[in-house]
């Protein structure tokens, strides 16, 4: 089978362009990389550095840096705007509080990331748990939820079926598909976020594009058979 055409209701896409970036990137083995990585690896560690020694302006920079890319994996796994930036501003201040722990086992952007992870399932719970609590309580019509803005482009049924779709997978199989094909992180990146190994996120990704593909394609099936 190809590769997934999916059109993702975040306008993400998973194109081919997209699967020759990851082939390339797992071949690249040049010296000039090698001395990339090794600059990103001491940048990363400055700003480390810089953030344990109460730089706010380090702070900045990590936000500028990673800001937008945390703010879309939030609103990947929550589902709104809304909710997505709470979990961000929430997990800068845990990052900004929880500093002096930070040992250097992982890169520092990884172990900011697995805040975030952490702290949207926190919120997450949170929201279930209010919502458990209203639904015992009066029908309040000026304290409804305003409906979030459709993506531009995305049509309604494709986008709920997508949504529902990847609702379905298992929380890891969710996480490492918005990962790799939605932010355009590495396997190396996802293992170091999840604490899992490389083969852990390569295994998990195939399953959460199979168990996708089965879950999209068996309301075809049954309308075929049915005409």
């Amino acid at each position: 089978m190809g590769t997934m055409g999916l059109a993702l209701p975040w306008e993400a896409r998973i194109t081919r362009k997209r699967w020759q970036r990851g082939r390339v990137d797992s071949a690249e083995t040049t010296t000039g990389v090698s001395s990339a990585a090794r600059q990103v690896s001491a940048d990363d560690s400055a700003l480390a550095a810089a953030c344990q020694a109460g730089d706010l302006g380090a702070f900045e920079r990590l936000y500028h840096l990673h800001g937008s890319r945390m703010k879309s994996m939030a609103r990947n796994l929550l589902g709104t705007t809304s909710d997505a930036e709470d979990a961000v501003q929430d997990a800068f201040l845990k990052i900004q509080r929880g500093i002096a722990t930070f040992r250097g086992q992982s890169s520092f952007a990884t172990w900011s990331f697995r805040i975030l992870i952490n702290t949207c399932y926190d919120l997450r719970r949170s929201r279930m748990r209010k919502k458990e609590v209203s639904q015992h309580e009066p029908d309040d019509a000026e304290a409804a939820p305003r409906p979030e803005p459709r993506a531009p482009g995305a049509h309604p049924s494709l986008r709920l079926a997508l949504e529902r779709a990847v609702a379905q997978l298992t929380r890891q199989q969710r996480e490492v598909f918005l990962m790799y094909e939605v932010e355009g992180m590495r396997h190396s990146e996802i293992a170091g976020v999840l604490e899992i190994s490389e083969t852990a996120s390569k295994n998990t990704l195939f399953q959460a594009k199979k168990n996708l593909r089965q879950i999209l394609e068996a309301p075809r099936s049954s309308a075929a058979e049915a005409g």
